[in-house]
């Protein structure tokens, strides 16, 4: 599986009948209903070592010498030094690979076992198209882009053991509504509402589990400035959201191993493969242009005093303007690219104002329901720390829409 610039492998035991259903669980995605049939056995005799810092696993770098077989004869061989992360980071991966080179280490094909095996090539990355090909071509490639990413991250996702691949999965979901809604006067409508309104469906899927995980690591990356006894009083508080993050993950692998999905997924190959396009002559730029001045209209009308939900308003807006600006990225070029750059700045102080409302709230509607002197005391000290995050952000709000506007200018020559 992905895991940043590296990769996870998942190993388990199994007769030769058939993969663990586990196993097959996690590709489900990839082989929706149909049965994996064997293409390639390989025999592979494993040695080497575990890498340790501070008696903790960091990584396992291993020698393969690999087989592939035809029948009881070895076809070819080939040997691999491999790093794998265990629960270290990829800076300590990137040191490893530091030593494993400077002991004679060659770069080596880069292809899974099996791709060596039966000699394919990886997918191919999607092309950009040219600055001045049609918007739907634009278009396209993103719709594309943005399904890859689904499929590379669901597996993960289900597994459940890295919160980054929902979060990647649940962002391509959000990018394709939101390419499909700017894109608007480039699509057949009902063709368009119709593909919105089921990934709308897998995004209600996706984010309570999402949402769960950025709100528990908010609250104790505040909690954690605590003292002691307070932290001990909030644990009744993570205890409870981690139940409820539990329940929204079995919700959550339903939806993953519905038959709704997985037609929605067979609706996303035919979409990116033929979208449904009208005549138009309007550009993509146009429409990122377009989105801008939306999120300027909405900013300026603001009062001095915005609430809450208008700045959170703000803060979907924003998001709207800066897909739209990726839509455009490869046509309009650099301008673009420093648009979305301050975009997501931009996002990030809205994003943090959001965090901290939403995590107040939460610590107010568990202390309603859990009682206690200690806990009472300790969720009020945290309360007054996400106060002071959306005081913080919101003196950091006009300069970042500063900075925001001024890129939108010159980006879309408004």
């Amino acid at each position: 599986l992905p895991r940043g610039a590296a990769r996870l492998e998942l190993e388990a035991p199994g007769g030769p009948a058939a993969p663990p259903p586990d196993m097959l669980d996690l590709l489900t995605a990839y082989r929706r209903d149909r049965e994996l049939q064997p293409v390639a056995k390989l025999r592979t005799h494993r040695s080497g070592i575990r890498v340790t810092n501070g008696g903790g696993p960091v990584a396992d770098v291993t020698v393969d010498l690999v087989a592939v077989m035809t029948g009881r004869r070895i076809a070819r061989s080939f040997r691999e030094i491999e790093a794998e992360l265990v629960n270290g980071s990829e800076r300590a991966l990137q040191r490893i690979e530091k030593a494993l080179r400077a002991a004679g280490a060659r770069d080596g094909d880069g292809r899974p076992k099996v791709f060596q095996a039966l000699d394919l090539e990886p997918p191919a990355e999607v092309p950009s198209p040219a600055p001045d090909a049609p918007a739907a071509e634009h278009l396209t490639a993103m719709l594309r882009r943005q399904e890859r990413a689904i499929l590379a991250h669901d597996p993960g996702t289900r597994l459940g053991t890295d919160p980054e691949q929902l979060h990647q999965m649940r962002v391509a979901t959000r990018r394709l509504r939101a390419f499909l809604r700017a894109a608007r006067p480039l699509l057949e409508p009902e063709w368009a509402e119709a593909l919105r309104s089921e990934l709308a469906w897998l995004g209600a899927a996706l984010g309570p589990v999402r949402d769960l995980d950025v709100l528990l690591e908010h609250l104790r990356d505040d909690a954690s400035g605590l003292e002691a006894r307070e932290q001990r009083a909030l644990r009744r508080i993570f205890d409870l959201l981690e139940d409820e993050r539990r329940r929204a993950r079995q919700t959550l692998l339903e939806a993953l191993r519905s038959d709704r999905y997985l037609a929605l997924l067979d609706r996303l190959e035919d979409a990116v493969a033929a979208p449904a396009c009208v005549e138009s002559t309007t550009s993509v730029a146009e429409i990122a242009a377009a989105e801008f001045k939306k999120l300027r209209k909405q900013v300026k009308g603001l009062p001095a005093e915005p609430t809450d939900d208008e700045l959170h308003e703000v803060r979907i807006r924003g998001k709207r303007a800066r897909y739209a600006a990726e839509l455009a990225e490869s046509s309009v070029g650099k301008r673009a690219t420093r648009f979305i750059a301050d975009a997501k700045l931009f996002q990030d102080v809205l994003g943090d104002h959001q965090d901290a409302v939403v995590a107040e709230a939460r610590v107010r509607e568990a202390l309603t329901r859990l009682g206690g002197e200690a806990l009472a005391f300790a969720a009020g000290r945290l309360v007054e720390r996400e106060r002071a995050r959306c005081r913080a952000a919101r003196a950091a709000f006009p300069e970042a829409w500063e900075r925001l506007a001024k890129r939108g200018k010159e980006a879309w020559r408004s």
